[in-house]
């Protein structure tokens, strides 16, 4: 038989806090090193903390190299005695968030500094994406199609197909998002955006168009993770950690992805959490393409399988109507930095949690919930996780 995992010690006493964001570039001359930096230096200011404070540090990347985390370290004057490099695309910051919540528990540090930073120069997103994963690359660069708008207009043909989506329920989602972000003055889209003019926007990689796609853009997210009678101690606003998932290769049998590694493990994220989705005043998911938000809301048990469309036509999305989604606006309508893109829907979390958030706030919010995906190959992504965070009491 099977045998069952063991029990998970709950997240009791760890919270998160200090929520940072870089503003965002189009293009960056500056190294990803100094973006990090910009990083550590508004947690530094905005906690009142010392860099020698900081002995813990969670570091997604995908640009930093050919430096690492350790490297970096005697860069930007660290000296932690916990460290964790954790290049997982869009799973990275609830990733971090998990591996850093159980080293305080564990007493290995006492302030985790969990960054994504990334920067573009001009043509470094294509020369990225190139050498991205050879998996990928010796299975569809023969055919003519490299990088992700190929892979994920597979995946959103085939939901399509399948499910009865259609382009004008990806188009609500996009059009809510911008929406939301032209409250945030760090997003690089200022417009507002019209169904008529996602409809007509030109072709990427069929069925996918310009306006569900992100733009690839430099940034930095950041935020603490600590202890909540220290958070107390401090002064800091801060959230409570009530449960985590993280799953890797989940269902590798379907033979185009439909589903994430959420469906495996929800249950257990809402058991932990003590809650349920109706307990949910708001949602981040990672949005590097509009069908992979649908994924997320099937799979963590917002709708069923093959639902969300029907799920989609019945909300706003908006931060002051029905499913508050993305609040921020989400890589969508902010802009994709990167491993940062990984992180900004933590850290828009904790913002209006906390209020904080630099943008609009949903009303009364108490209980959010953040999910991510990452790491495409050629045709599905590896990486999801989700978190559910509370208000502090």
């Amino acid at each position: 038989m099977p045998r069952q995992p063991s029990a998970r010690r709950s997240y009791e006493g760890v919270v998160a806090c200090q929520p940072v964001t870089i503003p965002y570039r189009r293009y960056s001359t500056e190294s990803a090193a100094w973006w990090i930096g910009r990083a550590l230096r508004e947690l530094v200011k905005k906690s009142g903390l010392r860099p020698q404070d900081l002995d813990g540090f969670a570091l997604s990347s995908f640009t930093i190299g050919p430096d690492t985390a350790i490297g970096l370290t005697q860069h930007l004057g660290l000296s932690p005695r916990w460290l964790d490099h954790i290049p997982l695309g869009g799973a990275s910051g609830v990733v971090a968030l998990r591996r850093a919540a159980r080293a305080v528990q564990a007493g290995d540090a006492e302030f985790v500094a969990c960054v994504g930073a990334d920067t573009n120069h001009v043509d470094s997103f294509r020369r990225t994406l190139s050498t991205f994963s050879r998996f990928a690359q010796d299975a569809v660069y023969p055919y003519g199609s490299g990088g992700p708008n190929a892979s994920f207009a597979l995946i959103t043909r085939n939901y399509m197909n399948r499910f009865g989506a259609t382009r004008e329920d990806f188009g609500k989602l996009c059009v809510a998002q911008r929406d939301n972000a032209l409250s945030v003055p760090h997003a690089l889209m200022k417009q507002k955006l019209t169904l008529d003019a996602y409809l007509a926007a030109r072709p990427i990689a069929d069925p996918i168009h310009l306006f569900d796609c992100v733009m690839p853009c430099a940034g930095a997210e950041a935020f603490l993770v600590c202890r909540e009678e220290t958070a107390r101690a401090q002064g800091w606003t801060h959230v409570r950690v009530l449960a985590t998932i993280e799953r890797h290769n989940a269902f590798p049998d379907d033979p185009i992805q439909i589903r994430g590694g959420w469906a495996m493990d929800a249950g257990e994220l809402w058991a932990m959490a003590g809650l349920h989705t109706g307990s949910v005043d708001f949602v981040e998911t990672y949005d590097d393409y509009p069908v992979i938000s649908m994924l997320q809301f099937e799979d963590l048990g917002f709708c069923g399988k093959g639902e969300a469309p029907d799920f989609v036509r019945s909300h706003t999305f908006t931060n002051d109507g029905s499913f508050p989604h993305n609040t921020s606006g989400g890589q969508l309508s902010t802009g994709q930095a990167g491993a940062a893109g990984g992180y900004l829907g933590l850290v828009e979390a904790i913002g209006q949690l906390t209020d904080t958030a630099p943008g609009g706030r949903v009303p009364n919010a108490r209980i959010g919930l953040v999910s991510g995906f990452g790491m495409i190959n050629y045709d599905r992504g590896l990486a999801s996780c989700a978190a559910v965070l509370a208000r502090a009491a």
